[in-house]
């Protein structure tokens, strides 16, 4: 006959012994692993650098349209040559001589006569520098469309980098949770195994002193191999999900789930209110948003280049010269330019009829993200209430499976019960708490998934907190 104070003797001992390698894992709640997981996410870095970029663009555009000043420098060597005919002007010259009064005739005759060609020659070299202002007065809003533009890429950034940090927090959850979730299931398959090889030990005793059959010998034996197979199973599976875990968060060593799978006795808030939530602070709805201001700061863009543009512009030349030009004034222009550009080989009206058609496919989707969002909030919201509704429900059967295994000790303390039955009893309370957990780790994923399709991810730690039913690892 089995003792049952040298049963949970053996059976504390082997489950201890089976999560000994859990127990030399570094602790770590939920709160610090999120930290963690934003701190060191190379994910979360990307997008916030894809933010800055964007923010950054949007800077350099914002004094857009506004004056621009040029410095230009011109630095030459000049060499001059000219023959000049002057034959035409010495044939005028004596024309009129001949036509003047003889004293005068003779007077001018006496002069030095104009020779026939005349050859120019000059060199030097030159300098000069000026500076240039250009105003853009008018642009048909051109400058504006680009700063909207600029504008709406940023906050699609942001959007992408929130979805990405949302998607992030609720894989988190899935791994975190699914490794206390296999953690406990390894514990429960530990201390049923612990216990089968007890009474499978028994059953040896009795089949020696004829108390059972051959039969229930093999019963006992067939027991203890299928225990042995699903501990080996769960305590795998359980490495392989602390591994997902450490492998997200990177860290070098295993990490241990200190935060428990956790249900709400009571029933979640009103649906509306996760909808209205969500149609607020969805990322991806803020991208379709983004993207709607986008085709709409393109279209605006297109027509301002239909409308006339007008330029102030000053130019003035610094300093003197010499060679060609040696005066010491410097020179300067200044005026207004307006230009219009009446008609191009580019179709102009197709154009913003295209860009048009933008805006409305924008307008569009977004009504349709609307709709699958709230959709989606409320597929959701009945996945966590469902959970929580199949956890509470799964207490009847707890409390069963526990009264059923109390009889079977009870029974084969006073020889009523077989240790085949008494090891099914225990298989059975083992089978119920897996499902309990089970159960409880789908509560926490639907919540999870319900929070990420609100935008409100980052406030999973707080329903945590307020949780009134803990699942521990180590939970009898």
């Amino acid at each position: 006959m089995v003792k049952t104070t040298v049963f949970w003797r053996l059976t504390a001992t082997l489950a201890l012994a089976a999560g000994s390698a859990a127990a030399m894992a570094q602790s770590l709640d939920f709160a610090q692993a999120q930290q963690r997981l934003l701190a060191g996410s190379d994910q979360l870095a990307a997008a916030d650098k894809a933010v800055q970029s964007a923010q950054l663009r949007c800077d350099g555009v914002e004094k857009l349209g506004g004056p621009s000043l040029l410095a230009t420098g011109t630095a030459l060597h000049y060499d001059l040559q000219a023959n000049i005919n002057l034959d035409p002007a010495r044939q005028q010259v004596n024309g009129v001589v001949g036509q003047l009064p003889p004293q005068l005739g003779g007077i001018v005759g006496k002069l030095p006569q104009l020779p026939s060609d005349y050859n120019l020659q000059q060199n030097g070299q030159r300098a000069n520098a000026a500076l240039a202002l250009l105003w853009p007065l008018y642009n048909g809003g051109l400058a504006d469309a680009v700063r909207s533009g600029c504008a709406a890429q940023t906050d699609e950034a942001l959007a992408a980098a929130q979805d990405d940090e949302q998607a992030l927090q609720a894989l988190l959850v899935q791994r975190y949770f699914g490794a206390q979730l296999a953690a406990r299931a390894a514990q429960l398959r530990a201390s049923t195994l612990a216990m089968v090889r007890e009474h499978d030990a028994a059953a040896q005793q009795m089949l020696a002193t004829g108390v059972i059959s051959r039969l229930e010998r093999l019963q006992a034996q067939a027991a203890l191999a299928d225990a042995q197979q699903q501990a080996r199973k769960a305590q795998d599976e359980a490495q392989l999900a602390a591994t997902a875990l450490a492998r997200t968060l990177k860290a070098g060593a295993p990490l241990r789930p200190s935060s428990p799978l956790f249900v709400h006795s009571q029933p979640l808030p009103p649906l509306a209110g996760f909808i209205d939530s969500a149609l607020q602070r969805h990322p991806g709805l803020s991208k379709v948003q983004a993207k709607r201001r986008e085709a709409s700061a393109l279209h605006e863009a297109q027509e301002a280049l239909r409308r006339p543009q007008v330029l102030g512009y000053g130019i003035g030349e610094m300093g003197g010269g010499s060679g060609l030009n040696s005066s010491q004034r410097p020179n300067w222009v200044a005026g207004v330019s307006v230009f219009w550009q009446l008609w191009d080989s580019v179709d102009r009206d197709r154009l913003a009829a295209s860009g048009q058609r933008k805006i409305e496919q924008a307008e569009l989707v977004e009504a349709q993200a609307r709709s699958d969002i709230a959709l989606l909030v409320e597929k959701n919201w009945l996945a966590t209430e469902h959970a929580r509704s199949q956890y509470l429900a799964q207490q009847a059967q707890e409390d069963l499976a526990r009264e059923l295994l109390r009889l079977r000790e009870a029974g084969l303390r006073e020889g009523t019960s077989t240790p085949l039955e008494l090891i099914e009893a225990r298989v059975n309370l083992a089978k119920v708490l897996t499902e309990r957990a089970q159960a409880a780790n789908q509560y926490v994923q639907a919540l999870a998934a319900l929070l990420q399709s609100c935008g409100q991810a980052d406030t999973f730690a707080q329903y945590l907190a307020r949780a009134d039913i803990l699942i521990p690892a180590d939970a009898p």
